[in-house]
């Protein structure tokens, strides 16, 4: 400080006068110490606090920084979680951020207070007014000379020492379910002694605190862990709300009270930890919800065993990040995960969150050290609160075992090609056919294939979107989101098809339970409709109603026409008649959409073999799904 330069430049010149004097060296030197050494006393922070009277006006220093803008910042950080925090330049290019200001008692009091709580530094001290100069914090604020104000609320005078109570550790049963010991009672306690055991708290605790206050829709700033004005005032809100002297610090038995009241909720769940030594997982689960019913690798589910339409699956396979990415595409083609709600993969982990009008779904899994673990909580829509305390309880509970499930574990006795280790795969709410019109992969299908749809893929997994639904001629438009490449797009024929001409139809017949479509040959039996019809054109083939939208071609691979369902309502046809959409209704749907299409195929060109017409239908032919 400026005052320790001052001395020391003091105590030069008089050893420099000391070796031109000589003779007087010895008394000069002890008169000059005894000098310094008084000076040091009377100017040093510990002669400060050595002041008895009570009635002085102080203020208690918590730091200095040798900046202006380190300065500010600190004091803003301590207005988070302190009162009546001022900065002040202390000189010699320091700042000083201090509490206060107080009488000389209550400084003493808060700075003990403050220190015990761990909000200030151990080596914070008193400091007096005329030692502060410009005031810096809060900015346009001049607080020297204005007079002494009350400690903050929470100090108390004569803290009393209460020891804590001894900790009781006891060992954890090795059983499938561990069902926790009741707390004791806790006894109430002073303010002072309130105090005392929240010190004992861990930060954790203190974090779990906020967490409830907040729930209880008293706190509305950050989870850290201090107990600063913020927190302090919603412990006084909520003691005032609940009946209790609204002190800001909460008793053993106030704590225990919120926390009751935290978890009301959970209720009737029979949360219980259960150790799954097979998975390799243990967790909190609501055990009077569900209850164990197989593994079906990687799975160990729980379905529901009462009221609640619940489950819960915990995850466990080895593997690796491919495994993990395998992992994140299946669950999201399970029915237990709706299509809607958020998803996130990252290089080792991924959460998905699917949502309908019945369910939401929540899993987590995580890849380390070759395992993948972790679980899928289903629960009704409509119980958000529930749901949400349930997953954080089970989350936080969450613990990784030595191993994890063997791939031969449970009889896999439900095997099925639409379910998935025993879980029933989503399926869309109608298939039907399309087929490629242009090269950045936008596709013709049926009207009836994109009614009331809240998602529309193509090949199962690519979404579209529609760009034109013409539903009086019965066409629409799809694209893609992604540009595909198709193997094959569509060109129209530039005449109108021969009668009783060959012809080859394309179509997702069975709904996509086939990899490809299926490709029927046939004759043209008529260029109209049964009715007459100028833009209908009757086969001589079988079709199934997912061959709907399915190109139709001629014997040298022009498309003549679009496959439609047979018609509802009407008499029963013979199995060999179908129809399709004349090739000039769709080319001007196409074209009134803005769709640009290849060039018309060339007349004359030569007829392609039955093999080639099948591999150039395969090719344009996309299989349109309508999910809800």
């Amino acid at each position: 400080m400026i005052w320790e330069s001052s001395e020391n430049a003091v105590y030069v010149r008089q050893i420099n006068f000391v070796k031109v004097y000589r003779p007087m060296l010895r008394i000069l030197t002890l008169c000059l110490t005894a000098l310094i050494f008084g000076l040091s006393l009377a100017l040093s922070p510990a002669a400060h606090a050595q002041s008895n009277d009570p009635g002085e006006v102080v203020w208690v220093q918590i730091e200095a920084q040798p900046s202006l803008a380190r300065a500010t910042d600190r004091a803003r950080a301590y207005t988070t979680l302190l009162e009546d925090v001022n900065g002040f330049s202390v000189g010699g290019g320091w700042y000083a951020v201090v509490v206060g200001p107080y009488l000389r008692a209550d400084a003493d009091i808060v700075l003990r207070q403050y220190r015990d709580d761990g909000l200030i530094p151990r080596d914070s001290f008193i400091q007096r007014s005329n030692r502060l100069g410009q005031q810096f914090w809060p900015v346009g604020v001049n607080m020297l000379g204005a007079g002494a104000i009350e400690a903050p609320d929470g100090t108390d005078e004569q803290p009393q020492q209460v020891d804590p109570a001894p900790a009781i550790n006891l060992p954890a049963p090795n059983v499938a379910e561990v069902t926790p010991a009741p707390e004791p009672e806790p006894a109430d306690e002073t303010p002072a002694e309130a105090q005392r055991s929240e010190r004992e708290l861990s930060s954790d605790a203190r974090k779990q605190l906020q967490v409830m206050l907040q729930w209880a829709g008293y706190y509305d700033a950050a989870i850290d862990g201090a107990f600063g004005r913020g927190t302090r005032n919603s412990m006084a809100a909520w003691q005032q709300a609940n009946s209790f002297e609204p002190t800001g610090i909460l008793t053993t038995l106030q704590r225990a009270a919120l926390r009751q009241q935290y978890t009301a909720v959970l209720e009737g769940l029979g949360l219980r930890t259960v150790r799954d030594t097979q998975a390799g997982i243990e967790m909190t689960l609501p055990m009077d919800v569900v209850s164990f019913d197989r593994y079906e690798p990687p799975f160990a589910q729980y379905t529901p065993s009462g009221d609640v339409d619940a489950r819960v699956l915990l995850i466990s396979q080895p593997g690796n990040q491919d495994t993990l990415f395998g992992l994140y595409e299946i669950m999201q083609t399970l029915e237990i995960v709706p299509l809607a709600g958020p998803r996130e993969r990252g290089d080792s982990s991924f959460t998905l969150v699917g949502e309908n009008g019945s369910m939401i779904s929540y899993t987590e899994a995580v890849l380390e050290n070759g395992e993948i673990k972790g679980f899928t909580l289903i629960w009704p829509a409509g119980d958000e609160e529930r749901r949400r305390r349930l997953l954080s309880e089970m989350r936080s509970s969450f613990t990784r075992m030595p191993g994890v499930l063997s791939a031969s574990a449970g009889e896999a006795s439900q095997q099925s090609i639409d379910l998935i280790s025993g879980l029933q795969i989503r399926k869309p709410k109608m298939t039907r056919s399309g087929f490629f019109v242009t090269s950045a992969g936008d596709v013709v299908t049926t009207s009836a294939a994109v009614q009331r749809c809240s998602r529309i893929t193509l090949d199962g997994d690519t979404d579209a979107k529609i760009i034109a639904d013409d539903t009086a001629s019965g066409v629409a438009l799809l694209r893609p989101v992604a540009a595909l490449a198709p193997l094959e797009v569509a060109r129209f024929a530039a005449q109108a098809p021969r009668l009783q001409s060959e012809v080859t139809a394309a179509g997702y017949s069975f709904g996509g339970v086939l990899t490809a479509p299926s490709v029927t040959f046939g004759t043209l039996a008529d260029v109209r409709g049964l009715e007459g019809e100028e833009n209908v054109t009757r086969l001589a083939l079988r079709s199934r109603p997912g061959d709907a939208g399915g190109p139709v071609l001629d014997r040298t691979g022009a498309v003549i026409g679009m496959m439609t369902a047979p018609p509802e309502g009407g008499p029963q046809l013979p199995q060999d008649v179908s129809f399709a959409l004349a090739a000039t209704t769709v080319v001007k749907a196409s074209r009134d959409a803005g769709v640009i299409l290849p060039a018309p195929a060339a007349d004359g060109a030569t007829g392609l073999t039955a093999f080639q017409l099948s591999e150039k239908a395969n090719g344009m032919t996309v299989l349109v799904s309508c999910w809800e």
